[in-house]
């Protein structure tokens, strides 16, 4: 289930809203080689090629394919059941998450434990030589637990306990809770560490939600001495002179409603921390029991209440669900930002394939206008993943439960339970089709860009007053003030270029890159400021925009004019004042004649436009019109062996974006994974290791394109056939080929 679902659920039920890793396994503690150089196309760049990372599961070379199997709903079925087994096998299937929400079938009373239908299960799957992820389920508690301890329910921001009603309801402080998920899940660890069938641990299922019972309050206030230790420090970093909000002891501290955005911002960090903390505090016993076992869980793409980059110590994988909606003439643009959240997960664990851990193979019953998937859609969806460096292809659900809110969910079975119908049909084709991509499983790919994403970010502009508005200070309000919306776009015309990506956290590493392109780095953590003068100075290109080192950690604006923190003087530019403009008063740049990255012509810009000063940079473009007609729009600095860019306002459309990274492409030399013009609405993503390198081709139009491949030959690893010269993909259709 996605984050829309499940935010939409919590709205309408109205209830309650960097740690130390633990040991991974030695089969997934793989590491980058050094750089080898690939056979290039005449006139491209070398391609880097990455070392084969270990499958998913070690004794399971293949892709995984199957999805979220739900047998506890049909335990009075157990024909259906048997009848499922089947199903499987035609459908290509050979890998299912178990028991996600089967608390009450495994303990229907306190203490007493039924485990003989999921021996059941498990014992059928491992007859046919598959693999389960055995799921924890703590993501939805028994009924009988909320009735007699009312402490583990959820309290929400209106300080009312929560019903026991839907998922994801429970306290994670309580200490009543924690030891209640350590009990179950000590009880399958022991009973399935030796099952042959466990291949992974699904670790509870979308973590998400707060709680501000007094447990939560009184934690979260040791949590915020444990950070400023003293309330002096407390203060000076919430600027709580404001409004008289200074804090006189730490029972006065109150975050549901304040108007210190520092605190709130700490609200979100401690959300992420205790979750984090209970996602451990779950995983002890099955650390302790299978210490060789794969540990993950699901995340909700770039969920906006958690910041997944915390988890990353925590999980051997990371996984996350996808739910896509390729449906208009922009189908291509949805592609994109789909591809955007697939390098995060990439990239989370240093390039290892992670999980697509659920998707619909047809519609998705929680969107506005369901609508049906064309032919070819289920599996260009899961190709892009693949291309972009899943190792798993897998669905909720296996089989439409009769009743409750996901009923009429997609799923591989439908209600008339056969495999008849178009949707089963589509799922075998692909399960079929993933039997020739054996050579791919474990393979990856090492850019040379990197696109900044952090969480902590975009919580702390959607929470500040300015320089728009949101629905709701939370960051849930449309668009959080662009910031997501404004990182795929500067992503999309690298993906468009078929330029590998790494989308990464500000503060994590960036030797590796090239180019990096750090959009609305509106607050600077410690050290980052630093780490992007050395990159540039060292050689690299980097690419600052409007709304640039604003704010340090806590939310207080920097002093010293904006940038701030040194990023003034590596971008060579003052950002004096930012102009928040209507969409009926249009602004456009216009590039500047002779200007170093070869732009001509105007381009219009929207919603902001800094009006700054440039003290030591080159300018490459100018506004067109206002107050500031003439003043720099787009600047250069060379900085040490490296150069910075400013971008001084957001483009309206993909022109400025498009000119300036194919600027920046040939200026920098950057390698594209096919060099070859592509349409629009196509692309290819690249994947490799071990010399080997493979090419995901493309088509996301709802009519056919020409690829002019020239002189490069291809295989196609599906059908064995040699392309070269024009190449036309009909509709929605993708190719996987081998390269060289």
């Amino acid at each position: 289930m996605s984050q829309r679902a499940f935010s939409r659920r919590r709205f309408l039920q109205g209830a309650a809203g960097a740690t130390a890793g633990l040991a991974i396994p030695g089969h997934l503690s793989a590491l980058w080689p050094s750089v080898a150089a690939a056979p290039a196309a005449a006139g491209a760049q070398p391609l880097t090629i990455a070392k084969r990372f270990a499958p998913i599961v070690p004794r399971f070379p293949h892709i995984l394919h199957g999805g979220d199997y739900n047998p506890d709903q049909w335990i009075e079925r157990p024909d259906i059941l048997q009848e499922d087994i089947g199903l499987m096998e035609k459908a290509g299937c050979n890998t299912f998450s178990v028991g996600i929400f089967a608390w009450v079938r495994l303990e229907p009373e306190e203490g007493r434990y039924t485990f003989d239908w999921l021996d059941g299960v498990l014992d059928r799957i491992a007859a046919k030589g598959w693999n389960v992820f055995l799921a924890t389920p703590s993501g939805a508690k028994p009924q009988w637990m909320s009735l007699k301890y009312p402490e583990i329910k959820r309290v929400g921001r209106d300080g009312r306990r929560a019903f026991h009603a839907f998922r994801h309801d429970h306290c994670q402080t309580s200490p009543i809770y924690r030891r209640k998920v350590q009990e179950i899940n000590t009880r399958l660890a022991e009973r399935y560490a030796k099952h042959p069938a466990l291949a992974g641990w699904h670790v509870s299922n979308e973590y998400s939600g707060d709680c501000f019972c007094d447990l939560c309050l009184a934690r979260f206030r040791d949590w915020l001495r444990g950070r400023y230790n003293t309330l002096d420090a407390l203060n000076q970093a919430y600027w709580s002179g404001f409004w008289s909000q200074t804090l006189t002891a730490w029972e006065q501290i109150e975050p549901r409603e304040t108007p210190l955005d520092g605190l709130r911002l700490d609200w979100l960090r401690f959300t992420t921390d205790q979750t984090v903390d209970f996602m451990k505090h779950e995983i002890a016993p099955l650390r302790r029991l299978t210490p060789d076992t794969p540990v993950t869980t699901n995340m909700m793409g770039t969920f906006h209440g958690l910041d997944y980059w915390r988890f990353t110590d925590v999980c051997d994988r990371m996984a996350w669900d996808a739910y896509l909606f390729f449906h208009d003439d922009n189908a291509w643009k949805a592609a994109a930002g789909a591809g955007f959240t697939n390098d995060i997960y990439r990239a989370m664990k240093g390039g290892r394939p992670f999980l697509l851990m659920e998707s619909t193979p047809s519609s998705t019953n929680w969107y506005h206008t369901p609508t049906l998937k064309k032919p070819g859609q289920h599996e260009q969806e899961m190709l892009l993943a693949i291309g972009h460096g899943a190792d798993t292809t897998m669905y909720f659900q296996w089989r439409k439960g009769r009743g409750g809110f996901e009923k009429f969910h997609g799923a591989v079975v439908d209600h008339e339970g056969s495999d008849k119908g178009r949707v089963f049909q589509d799922v075998a084709a692909h399960g079929a089709l993933l039997k020739k991509l054996d050579a791919i499983v474990g393979t990856s790919v090492k850019p040379e860009v990197a696109v900044l994403f952090d969480w902590e970010v975009r919580w702390a502009l959607a929470m500040s007053e300015g320089p728009r508005q949101n629905a709701d200070w939370r960051g849930w309000g449309p668009f959080e003030k662009e910031y997501n919306e404004t990182a795929v776009e500067h992503y999309r015309p690298f993906w468009k270029l078929g330029i590998p990506v790494d989308v990464i956290e500000s503060t994590r590493p960036l030797d590796a890159y090239k180019l990096v392109v750090a959009p609305m780095l509106y607050m600077l953590k410690p050290g980052v400021a630093e780490k992007l003068r050395t990159f540039v100075q060292a050689g690299g290109t980097l690419v600052l925009t409007y709304l640039s080192g604003i704010v340090n950690e806590t939310n207080l604006c920097l002093p010293g004019g904006w940038p701030g923190a040194g990023l003034r003087e590596l971008a060579g530019v003052w950002a004096e004042e930012l102009d928040s403009i209507a969409s009926d008063s249009p602004q456009r740049l216009v590039a500047k004649a002779g200007n170093a990255l070869g732009l001509t012509g105007d381009f219009p810009v929207k919603t902001y436009c800094d009006r700054i000063h440039a003290e030591k940079a080159d300018v490459l473009a100018t506004y067109q019109s206002d107050f500031y007609a003439g003043q720099p729009a787009l600047t250069v600095n060379r900085f040490g062996k490296g150069r910075c860019y400013y971008v001084a306002a957001r483009p309206a459309d993909d022109t400025l974006h498009d000119a300036l990274v194919r600027g920046l492409v040939r200026e920098i030399g950057l390698a594209r994974a096919l060099d070859v013009d592509l349409p629009e609405g196509t692309t290819v993503q690249m994947r490799s290791g071990d010399g080997e390198v493979f090419l995901f081709l493309h088509n996301f139009r709802r009519e056919a394109r020409v690829v002019d491949l020239k002189a490069q030959r291809l295989t196609d690893l599906v059908t064995g056939e040699t392309l070269t010269g024009k190449v036309t993909l009909p509709a929605f259709a993708s190719r996987v080929l081998r390269k060289g």
